[in-house]
């Protein structure tokens, strides 16, 4: 028997982050769209306590040895984070985005790093003030095809100290964890520029780390409030230690390498992430735009046939239909990861859908709202603004396709490009 029952733990924390997002993010999120570099401190110090203890309970765990599953069954862990970032996004996308935690530098620690490694970055985040982690990536030269990657990594043998030079762009939380707290950034840099993604390897760079700057913060589209920056390395020299797994240069198969596989392996945590914010948003332009309608009239008779319905309930019924499968493949995706299964495939699969499925139902929602959807009186344009990052952002919409199509198909990255 299949059960969807949500655990009463995660009912009940499910219940104060609706408050949360009700009475602090929707409150300030138009003021934080028109004053986009200013930080949501009210949002961010009301859940700093509740995380930090978090963290804390979660790093003595792991040091009494538990893992966090039951001996009798899967766990729950990222269930409740897959629904806890879709409510928190329903409040303000941008303003989650925010919220102090490990984030992505975090997961890439737990994909690739040792037990040594995850205790000594991710201790930080169980105790002090708040604190950012990050990850990045993407360069001006690299998008999609991280190969191109040139951010530099040389090992200096009298120094024992590795050496980056390079700039990194849109960092989401760069400057929150590098200039306001003592967070870190996970860089990807290549060792051997002539290697490729063999050559890709994992640096957690932390704040105060000489070397390195803050050179743009970016003024955006959307997610306004969320803090996104370019970082520049100036040999910037960062232990040796420092660097999550082998240093060696080595294939593992015909398809990938050691490297590469760590950095997919944290999408492959991530990207349900990004579809449940994704589900977030649509979920509140859906509803707001059902209780416009339904106020002029407009309620959706699920016992008629789609041909019998006027062109608006055809397309609200269509935004109900692609937000509930976008939430559906979105919770298949987290519970493969509770069971300890791998999840490539639905992670693409959820991450494509949802971003295209929330992009395609804000605009819808605007367009049905006509003149008010479209003004500044409402949230709805914000929220089509908010949405569309979804579709570009831990893998856009077509390599996250191609990925799906190689899993199905079983083609390699060369047979389909």
């Amino acid at each position: 028997m299949v059960d969807f029952t949500i655990p009463d733990k995660i009912t009940n924390e499910l219940q104060m982050a609706k408050m949360v997002a009700q009475q602090v993010m929707r409150a300030k999120s138009r003021y934080y769209d028109e004053h986009e570099h200013e930080r949501p401190w009210e949002y961010i110090n009301l859940m700093w306590p509740v995380l930090r203890d978090q963290n804390k309970r979660a790093m003595e765990r792991k040091s009494n040895g538990q893992n966090g599953r039951g001996r009798t069954g899967p766990g729950t862990a990222v269930l409740r984070l897959v629904m806890l970032v879709e409510t928190l996004s329903w409040g303000d996308a941008g303003m989650y985005l925010t919220t102090p935690d490990p984030a992505l530098g975090g997961a890439a620690v737990e994909a690739v790093g040792t037990s040594e490694q995850k205790q000594r970055f991710l201790k930080k985040f169980a105790e002090g003030d708040p604190k950012w982690g990050a990850m990045a990536m993407t360069e001006p030269s690299a998008g999609s095809d991280t190969s191109a990657i040139r951010t530099s990594a040389r090992m200096d043998e009298q120094t024992n100290e590795w050496i980056l030079n390079g700039e990194k762009i849109f960092c989401t939380n760069g400057s929150l964890a590098l200039e306001e707290s003592d967070g870190f950034v996970v860089v990807w840099a290549t060792v051997d520029p002539n290697a490729g993604r063999k050559g890709m390897k994992p640096f957690v760079v932390e704040a105060g780390t000489p070397g390195v700057s803050i050179s743009k913060k970016e003024d955006k589209l959307g997610i306004r409030v969320s803090d996104t920056a370019s970082i520049v390395f100036e040999d910037a020299r960062i232990p040796y230690d420092n660097i999550l797994g082998s240093p060696e240069v080595q294939r593992v198969d015909r398809r990938t390498t050691k490297g590469f596989k760590g950095a997919m392996k944290t999408f492959d945590a991530s990207r349900p992430v990004v579809a449940a914010s994704a589900m977030g948003v649509a979920r509140a332009a859906l509803e707001f735009t059902r209780e416009k309608l339904a106020e002029e009239g407009v309620k959706l008779d699920y016992r008629r046939p789609a041909h019998k319905m006027s062109a608006v309930e055809r397309a609200l019924l269509t935004m109900e239909a692609r937000h509930k499968a976008g939430w559906l493949l979105t919770l298949r995706a987290a519970s493969l990861m509770d069971h300890g299964e791998a999840n490539r495939l639905e992670a693409s699969m959820c991450k494509a859908y949802a971003g295209d499925g929330v992009t395609w139902i804000t605009q819808k929602a605007v367009e049905l709202l006509g003149p008010l959807g479209y003004s500044r009186e409402l949230l709805v344009e914000k929220w089509m603004r908010d949405a569309k990052i979804n579709d570009i952002y831990e893998g856009t919409k077509q390599i996250n396709l191609l990925i799906v199509a190689r899993s199905i198909l079983g083609y390699t990255r060369r047979e389909l490009k």
